[in-house]
């Protein structure tokens, strides 16, 4: 069988003739073997939308014999699949796939980017679309509603046949969302918040277009066209939000370089890209170059940028026989490395599996709006069934019964039901939360915090536990001298510093102030800086006769001649805010933790500078994301805060997530919301947001199964036409809306 999508329409961001090419090709040829000996397919999955979607996929794979295991990232629409090889041919994972009614198609990053943005233009047409209508029709609508008698009956009947000429077209074109959602929630035997939707529609046109014909009094093509209106304004937010939470692990990936220079056994170099690279191949890493793969240096001596790995921005030395990592920036000099590893088995490689996992445990999360719509759907379906059996066959059994009732017909039978489908529409359930979620985004945007989905708010107001990576998050992430020198010493150790890169040459030279450089000053890569009988660098460089300190801060030692070596001490200093917003947390019965990179001592003294009391300090990428596993395995709902590359696995697994505007863009790719400013205060401002935005939005949920208690019932017993359960339905949806806005009437007085 070959690959193929469920809607030959919806994009995938290829050409047209590649698209083609893919849908066709046979899903054995990207079948891959990993390291563990299983097979592996990865692939796009398409109509995958909530956490409901995650469970019955992975699921319903894993059931599949031979199968191991199913994880599918909801964010970038991928699904690995791995079985053991030979146990079921690939071709049985999509027919799977399509038997849940899901399409899916080879896996390409861009496409998936590509498919998002345009599902958003195509809501926004949908939407566009349906407001026009309902504008246009209103005007035809209201002359019929205000007549009092005085229109004529043919009159009435234009009105009706213009304003059906204009919604009919734009409901079925507008109405496509839903259409295909519940089309594909029927081929798979199940049912969604979109079904009683497009029966509502469905129904409500074929009355009105009977009514039209009959030259009847009512006709409802102004309500449909309204609610659909409505319903797309819920969409298109709930989508405009969902965009906004890209994955991080594409950022991470992007930062492996694509190219490399491959020194042959001839002794030539060659230009190959970074998925070409063997183990035992001889590269050459030249200052500034970042390394493509893991590996041993083989010749020379160089500083390395660590900091995607530790975080920490002080540069660390290398020469023959030391490891570097892919991602790593070479300093200094030119470097002759032996790859250990290939591209997709680097530590960049790794460090995005991470990240990817993290992603795809948090899109389990459940929003408020799924949880209800679990309960909604049954019950409209069942209520709207019982109306129209009732209306249709409940005389006829009451005349059986001794009673006198009069048949009332099919007409009126199915009035009723559509009444009881309208009125009970889920648009202010659709506009519960999504509405609280736009104006809180917005207030919180205007005060420096971007948060970037919804369900993000919603994860937010239930943390209980804050955990702080150190260098640039709780710290500026910029080195400052701190010890007290002759100026004139100070003065001739920045005259060295002037020609180094080093983050600690820049912090002296910044407190230094204004100078020369020495001209003949040499860089000893992994050393120092020297020129005539002046050093400053290591404290093995510089002053080779004096002890280590005890204080465990970052150091460089200045020696000139017979004077004695002066140590010059750097401590990264505190954002100036990092005190208080930790003390406010801890209010709020949110507990602290600090974890880091840095060395032990130093994490000690800012945590200790903090006010927190518990931190680990030498922590790697996969040790902050087993410690943020360990939280949420206690029951805890961590939040984790950082700003490196090294913290982004550790993003992706939190409960929740926040990263400073100074991050790297792969940390805030994996982050729920992003603090613009240098502040950490809004951070915790963002947390009172988010809670008193779950309490709107319960309360908009609790509004809208109290108007179905009240409204269905009434509907259901004929005392309301579709046309007033149109108005009621919109004045609802005003309802939920002006509720949100209370949020912003709330701010606007503090």
């Amino acid at each position: 069988m070959a690959l193929a999508l469920s809607e030959p329409g919806c994009p995938s961001g290829l050409a047209p003739a590649q698209e083609r090419e893919t849908q066709r090709a046979d899903p054995a040829a990207f079948v891959r073997r990993d390291a563990s000996g299983h097979d592996t397919l990865e692939l796009m999955v398409q109509g995958a939308k909530c956490a409901g979607c995650i469970r019955k996929i992975e699921s319903g794979l894993l059931a599949l014999p031979g199968v191991t295991d199913a994880r599918l990232n909801l964010s970038t629409s991928r699904l690995c699949v791995a079985w053991s090889p030979g146990a079921l041919p690939p071709s049985a994972i999509i027919d799977a796939l399509t038997r849940m009614g899901y399409g899916a198609a080879a896996f390409d990053p861009a496409a998936a980017i590509r498919r998002v943005d345009e599902e958003g233009r195509k809501l926004l047409r949908y939407l566009a679309v349906a407001g026009f209508a309902a504008m246009n029709i209103m005007m035809f609508s209201v002359p019929v509603w205000s007549g009092d008698g005085e229109m004529g009956e043919g009159t009435r009947t234009l009105l009706h046949w213009i304003s059906a000429l204009i919604a009919i077209p734009a409901a079925l074109y507008a109405a496509q969302p839903f259409f295909r959602s519940a089309w594909k929630a029927l081929r798979a035997r199940r049912a969604n918040m979109d079904v009683p939707i497009s029966l509502a529609v469905f129904l409500t046109l074929g009355i009105s277009i009977a009514e039209t014909l009959q030259q009847g009094e009512h006709a409802y093509f102004d309500g449909i066209t309204m609610l659909l209106f409505f319903l797309l304004i819920g969409r298109y937010l709930d989508h405009r939000l969902r965009e906004q939470a890209r994955t991080a692990a594409r950022d991470l990936l992007a930062l492996q370089s694509v190219t490399a220079s491959r020194i042959e056994p001839d002794g030539r170099v060659v230009a190959i890209g970074a998925g070409e690279i063997g183990a035992g191949d001889r590269l050459i890493l030249a200052a500034g170059d970042r390394a493509p793969v893991d590996g041993v240096v083989v010749e020379g001596v160089s500083d390395l940028d660590r900091s995607m790995l530790t975080g920490e921005t002080i540069p660390q030395a290398v020469r023959v026989g030391d490891p570097i990592h892919a991602g790593v920036i070479n300093l200094s000099q030119r470097l002759i490395v032996r790859a250990t590893a290939r591209a997709q088995d680097s530590s960049v490689a790794e460090l995005a599996r991470l990240i990817e996992a993290g992603e795809q445990g948090r899109a389990r999360f459940v929003r408020l709006a799924e949880k209800a719509a679990a309960l909604y759907v049954p019950v409209v379906h069942s209520l709207a069934l019982a109306t129209f059996l009732g209306w249709m066959f409940g005389p006829s059994l009451l005349r059986i019964a001794g009673f006198d009732f009069a048949d009332v017909g099919l007409r009126v039978a199915l009035m009723n039901a559509v009444a009881v489908l309208i009125i009970t529409c889920p648009c202010a359930l659709g506009l519960a939360v999504p509405a609280v979620q736009v104006v809180a985004t917005g207030r919180l945007f205007k005060r420096g915090v971007l948060v970037k989905s919804g369900d993000a708010l919603e994860r937010l107001a239930q943390v209980d536990v804050a955990v702080f990576d150190k260098t640039g998050t709780l710290t500026l992430g910029k080195p400052r001298l701190v010890s007290t020198v002759d100026p004139a010493v100070l003065q001739a150790a920045a005259s060295l510093a002037r020609v180094s890169r080093h983050p600690l040459s820049r912090a002296l030279v910044e407190a230094a102030g204004p100078g020369a450089a020495v001209k003949d000053a040499r860089e000893r890569p992994g050393e120092g800086i020297e020129a005539g009988r002046m050093r400053l660098g290591r404290r093995s460089f510089a002053a080779p006769a004096c002890d280590d300190a005890a204080d465990g801060a970052a150091e460089l030692w200045f020696s000139n001649g017979e004077a004695p070596p002066v140590r010059f001490a750097f401590v990264d200093t505190l954002r100036v805010d990092a005190k208080p917003a930790v003390a406010a947390l801890r209010a709020r019965g949110i507990a602290v933790e600090l974890i880091s990179g840095d060395r032990p001592i130093a994490v000690e003294a800012a945590a200790r500078e903090a006010g927190i009391e518990h931190w680990s300090g030498g922590a790697s990428p996969s040790d902050k994301t087993a410690r943020l596993a360990a939280l949420r395995a206690e029951g805890k709902k961590p939040l984790m805060i950082g700003d490196g590359l090294n913290d982004a696995a550790a993003l992706a697994a939190a409960y929740a997530s926040a990263s400073p505007g100074t991050a790297l863009e792969a940390s805030q790719a994996a982050s729920d919301i992003v603090l613009q400013g240098a502040n950490l205060m809004p951070l915790v401002e963002a947390i009172d947001v988010a809670k008193m935005a779950r309490a709107r939005a319960l309360e908009n949920l609790r509004f809208s199964a109290l108007y179905n208690v009240v409204a269905a019932p009434l509907a259901a017993a004929g005392f309301l036409t579709p046309l007033i359960a149109a108005l009621a339905m919109s004045g609802s949806s005003l309802v939920v809306t002006l509720n949100a806005l209370r949020l912003q009437l709330r701010w606007s007085r503090t």
